[in-house]
């Protein structure tokens, strides 16, 4: 799962695209706040940025490749923000 600032959105985009990750739910309008130094993204007058947020699932050998690409993308802006979270999948359908 990647979190992200909308004004990355497009840079998320082509991440996936260039990733080969063809499978995505892509979740517009999230909010939240970073657990340390990240501002409030809510959506209102006082806090108007917001987040959106793609999920995938992929095989254990991408995320490496999709958590150096993050990192990387957040180190461009610190401010902006991006974060991914890793966890198994047992089963699908």
């Amino acid at each position: 799962m990647i979190v992200f600032n909308q004004a990355f959105t497009t840079r998320v985009e082509y991440m996936l695209e260039e990733l080969g990750i063809r499978g995505f739910t892509f979740f517009e309008q999230v909010q939240g706040q970073g657990s340390s130094t990240g501002e409030p993204h809510r959506g209102t007058h006082t806090w108007p940025e917001m987040n959106s947020a793609v999920i995938t699932v992929v095989e254990d050998e991408k995320v490496p490749d999709i958590l150096l690409t993050v990192r990387k993308l957040d180190a461009r802006n610190k401010s902006v923000g991006v974060r991914a979270f890793v966890w198994n999948v047992e089963q699908c359908v």
